[in-house]
């Protein structure tokens, strides 16, 4: 049974195309992942499925009496919500249907009975759901899928606002788990998400009954979760039945079958057009000519697709620091509260460290206190000598409406606009790309601007706030090179072991220095 149908659908931006024609059926039960490069249209498409954008032609079609629930990886919190206000919001549908059942028992006796009759067909309805959707047992629900995520120990009257980026993704997703959906629709779930909740969440999914369609750049986590993988390429949209592998050789050997269509076509067009050139002026030869013209003017001539630009990144070593990069003396990190233990930290020039550990135990605030952009609540920090230090941020807030050109402009001023360009394509921007405002950007696109930054300036240590976050496949492929190659210090923040275990020789793990107990 179809769930959702989608059919021609078309939408762009401005002058760039981002669907074509596009067709899609989810059935009951599929496990589907939406894979492709950034920019691409995945987030889009989520947006026009759930009815937040509308597209430019097509329709979007659901069942009757399904309900999709949506994680969506830009959702925002409102201030002044608490962590029990957002997941008591899940059942506010149900509240109104509630009402609905009062009026109508209000109504049952002035009704005659035709009218009685349809309003207990109704009624029965809205008790069935009610019970179906554990509305009757609200609090005691909301109790036990935020113990399953490990918010009972932020405690439920916090507000949402002061929640870390990974906190914050598991109050949406308690919110969606609520709602008991017929069809999940999760986009970019893992990110922000430590080990031990994408091992959970990764086991929830394989046991899920219904329909889920994933975004995720995460592979093995793909390839554990879904039987059928949607492609989307080139504003079209391909269905490869399996996991993530399995559509990789599919794809290989369908691009292969393609090029060597495409040559002999070529070469046939060649002989054609040949053929017509030497013969068309001959009276004796013309009517064949003018035969093998027409056979070229029917031709459907096969196109292949412009290969999009694949990332580099190469990081720039600046001058050689000092042997001791940073010391801590006794450091307690946090804002209103410690978030750690006293810290005596020290890093050489050399070393290459990935920091673990729980969401919101104080990864990133480590970071910041070390840079000295946030004030430690006790205890120093000191910096080595001859430092040029690159920092990748997790979160950039905000509503960036400059393009990326002037972007990159505001920090390296005396580039030409011909290396601006060469730049960000350099980094897998396409010249739309480019040419664009940052904040209409993917969230992948947004992370190659922000790399492209660091890429082009002299360091010696890196300090990297999860920079696989948004990243598509070739990107994260390219960014784990680079960061081998390179002959500079690095301090990374990672939740993905298979992505740092090669590029780093030391591993912090934060759970042994907390304060907080998850």
């Amino acid at each position: 049974m179809s769930i959702l149908n989608v059919e021609h659908l078309t939408h762009g931006f401005g002058d760039r195309a981002i669907f074509n024609d596009v067709s899609f059926r989810l059935l009951k039960g599929e496990h589907i992942g939406l894979v492709g490069a950034n920019g691409e249209g995945k987030s889009t498409f989520m947006n026009i499925v759930t009815g937040k954008l509308m597209p430019d032609e097509g329709k979007v079609e659901w069942a009757k009496n399904v309900r999709a629930g949506y994680l969506d990886q830009h959702a925002v919190l409102e201030k002044g919500m608490t962590i029990q206000d957002v997941l008591k919001s899940t059942f506010d549908p149900l509240l109104k249907k509630e009402e609905r059942m009062n009026e109508i028992c209000d109504h049952l006796g002035e009704a005659d009975e035709n009218e009685m009759e349809v309003l207990m067909e109704e009624l029965g309805t809205i008790q069935d759901e009610l019970t179906l959707h554990d509305f009757y047992t609200i609090d005691a629900k909301v109790e036990e899928v935020a113990r399953a995520l490990g918010l009972l120990d932020l405690g439920l009257d916090r507000d949402v606002t002061d929640l870390s980026g990974g906190q914050r993704t598991k109050v949406l997703l308690a919110k969606l788990l609520l709602e008991k959906p017929d069809i999940l629709l999760l986009d970019e779930p893992t990110n922000y998400l430590d080990e031990e909740h994408i091992a959970w969440l990764k086991r929830y999914l394989l046991d899920y009954e219904n329909a889920f369609i994933l975004i995720s750049h995460d592979i093995p986590f793909l390839n554990e979760v879904v039987n059928i993988i949607y492609h989307m390429e080139n504003q079209e949209l391909n269905r490869y039945v399996g996991d993530y592998d399995h559509f990789q050789e599919v794809y290989a050997v369908k691009k292969s079958q393609l090029e060597a269509a495409y040559r002999r076509q070529q070469q046939e067009i060649s002989e054609l057009k040949d053929f017509v050139a030497r013969n068309k002026a001959r009276v004796s030869t013309r009517n064949m000519a003018m035969s093998r013209q027409k056979k070229l003017d029917k031709m459907d001539v096969i196109e292949l697709a412009a290969e999009k630009p694949k990332p580099e990144f190469h990081f720039r070593y600046g001058r050689t620091p000092g042997r001791m990069l940073f010391e801590t003396h006794d450091l307690v990190t946090g804002y209103d509260e410690p978030l750690s233990k006293p810290l005596n930290l020290s890093m050489e020039r050399g070393q290459k460290i990935a920091i673990t550990g729980t969401n919101g135990i104080g990864k990133t605030t480590l970071l910041k206190s070390i840079l000295g952009l946030i004030p430690s609540l006790s205890g120093s920090c000191e910096l080595g000598e001859n430092l040029q230090i690159g920092y990748f941020e997790q979160e950039v807030r905000g509503d960036n409406r400059t393009t990326c050109i002037e972007e990159l402009w505001q920090d390296f001023p005396s580039y030409t606009q011909y290396e601006i360009r060469s730049a960000l394509a350099k980094c897998g921007l396409t010249t739309k790309h480019i040419e664009s405002q940052v904040r209409v950007l993917s969230g992948g696109e947004q992370a190659k601007v922000r790399l492209c930054k660091l890429i082009n300036r002299d360091t010696n240590v890196l300090l990297l706030d999860e920079p696989t976050n948004h990243l598509d496949v070739d990107a994260k492929d390219a960014l784990k090179s680079a960061l081998k190659e390179y002959k500079g210090s690095i301090l990374l923040i990672c939740h993905e072991p298979e992505f740092y275990q090669d590029v780093v020789n030391e591993v912090w793990d934060m759970s042994r220095w907390t304060t907080k107990i998850f």
